[in-house]
């Protein structure tokens, strides 16, 4: 049997982890959450042997210190990690940062929905996606 699907969840603002645990909260028979208040403490994080790593990463962009940009540059140096999809989630829907993360090849962008519900909304379909693209993946033939 497969683990849970995992998700890492990168983001400085402490209301946006509040409102992001809760959402999860409400999937939680479907997916597990960790969370990191700081792009190097994800990479710490995802560096640690002794820890699984995520099925998924979801970072915002603008942290202090290394930004979201440059947590998703670091993975994708990391044969360790460079296969590992990541997902923006920012406040920002500037085509300069957009633009700058798919240059760098993350999975999605997504804009921060305003409001718990829309918020919830959005977490319901990320996770829907997800853990179907994941069962999609398991049913692969292998050569």
């Amino acid at each position: 049997m497969r683990d849970p699907f995992c998700v890492l969840l990168v983001d400085d603002n402490p209301a946006d982890l509040f409102l992001a645990r809760e959402a999860f909260e409400q999937r939680q028979d479907q997916v597990g959450l960790s969370t990191c208040e700081s792009a190097a403490e994800a990479l710490a994080h995802l560096r640690n042997p002794e820890l699984r790593l995520p099925d998924v990463v979801i970072t915002d962009l603008n942290m202090p210190g290394m930004s979201g940009l440059e947590l998703v540059q670091a993975m994708k140096a990391d044969p360790a990690l460079q296969l590992i999809p990541v997902v923006v989630l920012s406040t920002s829907g500037s085509s300069l940062d957009v633009e700058a993360a798919y240059n760098l090849h993350v999975s999605s962008y997504m804009v921060k929905a305003s409001g718990f519900d829309a918020f919830v909304e959005q977490v319901d379909a990320f996770i829907s996606f997800w853990v179907q693209a994941r069962v999609a993946a398991d049913r692969r033939p292998t050569a």
